[in-house]
């Protein structure tokens, strides 16, 4: 990803795997070399900004081959405390 990415970041945009599947996580914080992505029931994780694949309607879109494999683990659980019967 370019240069000054960062710069279209901002913290609580929802962070994805792929466009159209569901979100992940939220940004928590943003630096020059990395984002903080915060994983509902698994806390904080790095993710480095090359690992950003694209930023476009306050979302953010990782490459999944450039993520670290717990992250990748935590993100396929990061729904299941939720209720299947309540919407939203």
């Amino acid at each position: 990803m370019q240069a000054g990415i960062q710069g279209l970041i901002q913290r609580d945009f929802m962070v994805f795997l792929a466009e159209g599947q569901e979100g992940i996580g939220a940004v928590h914080d943003i630096s020059e070399d990395a984002l903080s992505v915060y994983v509902e029931n698994f806390g904080e994780f790095l993710v480095p900004l090359a690992a950003v694949r694209s930023v476009h309607d306050q979302k953010v879109i990782l490459d999944r081959d450039q993520v670290s494999d717990k992250l990748l683990r935590a993100a396929s659980h990061a729904h299941d405390n939720e209720d299947p019967r309540v919407a939203g």
